[in-house]
Order: C-alpha cells, then structure tokens, then sequence
C-alpha cells in the first residue's frame, strides 16, 4: 500500500490520548475483562482481503495506518472505525457539452476507472471519495478532454487509474452538414478521376488510330472483329459493310 506525505496531505495526530483518555481506556478493558469471553464479539472485527480499516480512538486516527486483512481489535465504547474498499470501480461520467478547437460542440460520453491507495487520506481528507473524483472527473473532461492525467485526487488517496471516452455525440445540423460536405467532396473526386480516365482513354485511341492508319489491313480486321461481336449477341441489326476505300474516294472529293 503507497503513502503520500505531500503538503496537501493531513497529518496524523500522534499525542497522547491524554489523562481522561487513559481512565476511559481503563474502564473499557475493565469491562472487556469483566464480561470476557461475551465482550469478544464486540471487541474482534474482520475485513475482507480488498478491505481495509480505518480505526478512530477518541476521535482521533489510530497510529499504524488502516488495519487488515484479517481481524482486528477494538475496544467498545471508545473505538469507531470505517471500512474502506480497495476495488477499482468503474463510475459513468455525466454527459458533458464540449467545445472543440474548431468551435465544434459534441455531447461527451465517459468512464472513469478508480482505486483507493491510502484508506487513511480518503477517510480523513475528503467526505465522500467516490463522490468527489466523479464530480472532479466531469469537470476535467469538461476542460482537457482526457488528455491529462488526473492528479488532484492524490491528497484523497485515490489514483484515477484511466478515463475512456464512451461516446461523442454531434448535433444532428452539424451531422448532415458535415455529410453534405463529405458527398462533395466524394463527387469532385470522382469527375477529377472520370476526367483523368477519358484523358488516357483518348491518347490510347489515338495511338490505336495512328497505327491502324498506317496498316489498311488492320483496319479491316478490326471491323470483322467488330461483325463479329455484333453477331454474338443475337439481336436484329442489320449492318451493310462498305469498303473502306469507297469511304476514302468520298473523302478526297
């Protein structure tokens, strides 16, 4: 178990219970030696392997830190003690409003993860642990957007061991703009590309019509291969070939 002896911490008292406290004491062994071995099972206590026991004496912190696992001994009457859970807990975050960088406003959803360190601080320091680093939770997020650590719960004994973001939620307006905007761009693109393809398409076909006006007879077998695909398919047209060289007569004229 870690310790913090940081300014902010409180420190424990170590006087003396003083002379009324030591008659109180001796009255309260009295009594347990009196009504022993029934004054037992007011006397032993026992906490839980994750637990530990935080013992006030005259209202003030017993000397040794918080006590367990296992049992442990309190005199009645003057004793109180409280127990303390070492367990990491998962605690929801409210939902906060957070302004981005890019004054964007998104509804924030998270979940903190922590642990007691110190029974001890978290007792005397702060009322309700728990409580508090969730209320402190909100507000950081609220502020850095769980980009740093959380170490103001220190001097309550609890470590935030990590803030997940569960959801980040965007106004429904800034939902469909951003949508309108991404459709555009994804439409400009795609005339950047259907131009680009007609452009190499073009300087292919006229690569392909420099050689075929260089060979008559790829000429023609290129149109038998064009009768030919036609014919594949079954439909009713009707081609009439014409030789090319009439086509050229007509040209020159």
């Amino acid at each position: 178990m870690e310790s913090n002896k940081g300014p902010d911490a409180r420190q424990v008292s170590d006087d003396g219970p003083g002379c009324c406290g030591c008659i109180l004491m001796g009255l309260s062994y009295f009594i347990v030696g009196i009504f022993f071995p029934f004054s037992l099972a007011m006397c032993i206590k026992i906490v839980q392997e994750y637990e530990r026991a935080v013992i006030f004496r005259l209202g003030r912190v017993l000397p040794g830190g918080a006590k367990g696992p296992g049992m442990f001994f309190i005199l009645p009457c003057l004793d109180d003690f409280k127990k303390v859970d070492l367990r990491t807990v998962a605690n929801d975050v409210p939902p906060q409003e957070i302004l981005t960088k890019d004054s964007v406003t998104v509804a924030v959803d998270a979940v903190i993860y922590s642990s007691i360190y110190d029974p001890t601080m978290s007792v005397i320091n702060v009322e309700n642990a728990d409580a508090s680093t969730r209320l402190l939770a909100a507000t950081t997020l609220r502020n850095v957007l769980g980009t740093k650590n959380m170490t103001k719960t220190d001097p309550w004994g609890i470590r935030v061991e990590r803030v997940e973001i569960k959801d980040v939620r965007l106004p429904m307006q800034l939902q469909r703009a951003m949508a309108a905007e991404a459709e555009a761009s994804r439409e400009a693109r795609a005339k950047v590309i259907a131009a680009e393809g007609e452009q190499h398409a073009s300087l292919a076909l006229k690569e392909a019509a420099d050689i075929m006006a260089s060979s008559p007879a790829a000429i023609q077998l290129r149109y038998l291969q064009t009768l030919s695909t036609i014919a594949s398919e079954k439909n009713s047209t009707i081609i009439f070939p014409l030789p090319i060289d009439m086509l050229a007569a007509f040209g020159k004229k």
